[in-house]
C-alpha cells in the first residue's frame, strides 16, 4: 500500500497547479515507454485496449473483471500514477457502481474517471438528477483511499442537440457531488474550452485530444486546463502506421511503409534494459 499511497499523493499534486499531460498506453510496453519518454503520470483507455482485444469500445464489450485486470496489468507496470479509464462504471444503479469503483480502486489507481453515458442510444445520458447521485455514490465510495473521482460528461460524444450547454450545466453539479476532476470529451475551440475551466473552477478540468485541435500544449494551458489526455489517440496512431504498411503490401505488393518503423534494435534494447523480468 506504501507505493500506491505515494503514487497517489503524487497524482493529486500534478493537479495543484500548472498542467500536465497525460497520455494513454494500451499495453505493459507502450506503458514502460511512455515513462522512459518522461510523462508524470498516465491513464488506461478503454478503446485502445478493446481495440486490442477485437471488441468495440461499447456497451461494456470489455467484462468488468477484464478491464479490471488489464487496468492492474497497467497499475502494475511502472511507479507511475495511473488514472483508470472505468467507463460509466460496468452498473447503471448507484450501489453497483460504488461496489465495481472499490474494485477499481482496489487495483491501486492513483484515479479513476466515470461518465454518464448509458450505452443505449434511444436514451445516451443518464437522467440529471441519476447522474448526478451516481457521482456521489463514487466519491462516496473512494473516500480516504486517496484516489482521485475524475467524472465525465460524454454530451458532445453522444450529440446531443445542446451539447456545450449540457456539458456546462453537468459539470459544476459532478463538482459539487464530490467530483476531484471535471472532464467532457470532445470540447474544442479555446472559448468553449476556457468557458468549461470556468464551470468547475476551482476544480482542475481535463481536456481530451485524440486528434489535432489546432492548439498545441502551451496554448491549452493558457485556457487554464489542468490535465491534458490523449484517449485512444495513440492507440490509433499505431493503428495507423500499422495499417498504411499492411495496406500497401496488399493493395500494391511493396514494403515501402516499412522504413518508416522503430528499428527492431532500439526496441529489443529498449525492453532488454527496460522491461519485466522473469519471474
Amino acid at each position: 500500500m506504501a507505493d500506491h499511497r505515494q503514487a497517489r499523493a503524487a497524482f493529486a499534486d500534478l493537479h495543484r497547479d500548472g498542467c500536465f499531460v497525460i497520455p494513454n498506453p494500451w499495453d505493459v510496453g507502450s506503458a514502460l515507454m511512455l515513462k522512459h519518454l518522461g510523462f508524470r503520470a498516465l491513464a488506461s483507455t478503454s478503446a485502445g485496449y478493446a481495440f486490442s482485444r477485437g471488441l468495440p469500445d461499447a456497451d461494456w464489450a470489455v467484462p468488468c473483471a477484464d478491464m479490471l485486470a488489464h487496468i492492474a496489468d497497467i497499475v502494475q507496470a511502472t511507479d507511475l500514477p495511473v488514472n483508470a479509464d472505468f467507463e460509466s462504471g460496468y452498473a447503471h444503479d448507484c450501489e453497483g457502481l460504488a461496489r465495481n469503483v472499490r474494485l477499481c480502486a482496489d487495483t491501486g489507481v492513483a484515479g479513476l474517471s466515470v461518465e454518464d453515458a448509458t450505452g443505449d442510444p434511444s436514451k445516451p445520458l443518464y437522467d440529471f438528477d441519476h447522474a448526478v447521485e451516481r457521482v456521489a455514490a463514487a466519491a462516496e465510495a473512494l473516500r480516504g483511499t486517496g484516489v482521485l473521482l475524475t467524472a465525465r460528461c460524454e454530451a458532445v460524444l453522444v450529440n446531443h442537440p445542446a451539447a456545450v450547454d449540457e456539458v456546462l450545466r453537468r459539470l459544476p453539479a459532478y463538482a459539487a457531488a464530490g467530483a476531484d476532476v471535471l472532464y467532457a470529451p470532445g470540447l474544442r475551440g479555446a472559448d468553449v474550452i476556457r468557458a468549461a475551466v470556468e464551470a468547475v473552477s476551482p476544480k482542475p478540468l481535463n481536456l481530451l485530444v485524440a486528434s489535432p485541435i489546432g492548439l498545441a500544449v502551451e496554448q491549452i494551458a493558457a485556457l487554464g486546463v489542468r490535465r491534458i489526455s490523449l484517449g485512444s489517440g495513440l492507440s490509433r496512431a499505431a493503428w495507423g502506421g500499422f495499417l498504411r504498411a499492411a495496406r500497401m503490401l496488399a493493395e500494391d505488393g511493396r514494403f515501402d511503409a516499412l522504413g518508416e518503423s522503430e528499428p527492431f534494435d532500439a526496441l529489443n534494447g529498449f525492453f532488454r534494459t527496460h522491461g519485466r523480468r522473469a519471474p
